[in-house]
C-alpha cells in the first residue's frame, strides 16, 4: 500500500507536467498484486488517474488560457471512444501493439531531440480549422481508444499532438491533454466500474495521492515553462520505451 501510494504521487506529478503517469501506476500495481485480472488493474488506475487529471485540467484553467474550440469537443470525443476501447481492454494482446507504439515513441524521441524549438514557442500559423479538425480526431478519437484499451503514455501523444498538428507550446499543449485525459479516464472508468473491475478502497486512496502530486505538477510546469516540460518529456518517452523494449524482448 505505501509503495502504490507513493507511485501515485509520483504518477500524479508526471501526467500533469506531460503525462506518462501511468508508466509509473500501472506496474506498480501489476507487482503489488500480480494475480489481479488486467482490467481490474487499469481500472483501479483509472480511478485514481481521473482525480489527477481533473485537478490538473482546473489548475492549468485557472493559470492560462485554453483553446477551447480543440479542448472541448476532443474531450467529448474521448469519453465515448475510451470507453470502447475499455470494452476491448484484454482483448488485443500486448504483443500485437507493442512494436507500434516503440516504432512512434522513438521517432518522437528524434523529433523533439532534433527539433529542440519544437513547443518552446506556440506557431499560431499552424493553428487553422483544418488542422484543428485533424488534431480534434486524433486526440478524441485514435488516443482515446489506446487509452481506453491500454493506457500507459497517453497524456505524452496529446502533447505532441497538439504541438505538432496544431502549434501549440508545450505549457498550453499539456493544458489541452489535461481536459482531454480527464475525458478518456472518465469514460474508461464508466466501462471499468460497470463491468466490476475497480478496487475502490485502494483505487480511492491512491487518488487522494495522485491529486496532491498533479496540483504540485501543473504548477511547477506553469512556473517553469515549455523548456522545463519539454525535458520532462523527453525522459518519460525514453522511459517508455526502456519499459516496452523489456516487455517486447526481455520479459
Amino acid at each position: 500500500m505505501a509503495v502504490l501510494l507513493v507511485a501515485a504521487a509520483a504518477a500524479g506529478w508526471v501526467d500533469a507536467v506531460v503525462g506518462g503517469g501511468g508508466l509509473l501506476l500501472l506496474p506498480a500495481l501489476m507487482i503489488a498484486a500480480p494475480g489481479v485480472p488486467l482490467a481490474t488493474a487499469l481500472g483501479t488506475n483509472k480511478l485514481a488517474a481521473i482525480a489527477g487529471t481533473a485537478t490538473a485540467a482546473v489548475t492549468y484553467a485557472r493559470r492560462t488560457k485554453i483553446d477551447w474550440w480543440v479542448a472541448g469537443p476532443a474531450a467529448g470525443a474521448a469519453v465515448v471512444l475510451s470507453g470502447v476501447g475499455a470494452v476491448l481492454a484484454g482483448s488485443v494482446p500486448a504483443s500485437a501493439y507493442r512494436p507500434v507504439v516503440l516504432g512512434v515513441l522513438a521517432g518522437v524521441a528524434l523529433f523533439v531531440t532534433f527539433r529542440p524549438q519544437m513547443g518552446v514557442t506556440s506557431d499560431p500559423a499552424k493553428r487553422t480549422r483544418s488542422r484543428a479538425a485533424v488534431v480534434v480526431a486524433v486526440a478524441g478519437g485514435l488516443i482515446a481508444f489506446y487509452d481506453g484499451m491500454i493506457g500507459p503514455g497517453t497524456g505524452t501523444f496529446l502533447v505532441l499532438a497538439f504541438t505538432t498538428v496544431i502549434g501549440a507550446d508545450f505549457v498550453h499543449a499539456s493544458a489541452m491533454a489535461k481536459m482531454v485525459n480527464a475525458g478518456t479516464n472518465l469514460g474508461a472508468l464508466v466501462v471499468f466500474g460497470w463491468g466490476g473491475h475497480i478496487f475502490w478502497t485502494l483505487g480511492l486512496a491512491m487518488a487522494v495521492c495522485n491529486v496532491v502530486g498533479a496540483a504540485f505538477g501543473a504548477r511547477m510546469a506553469l512556473r517553469r515553462g515549455s523548456g522545463f516540460v519539454r525535458v520532462v518529456l523527453l525522459v518519460v518517452v525514453l522511459a517508455l520505451l526502456v519499459k516496452l523494449s523489456w516487455d517486447q524482448w526481455m520479459a
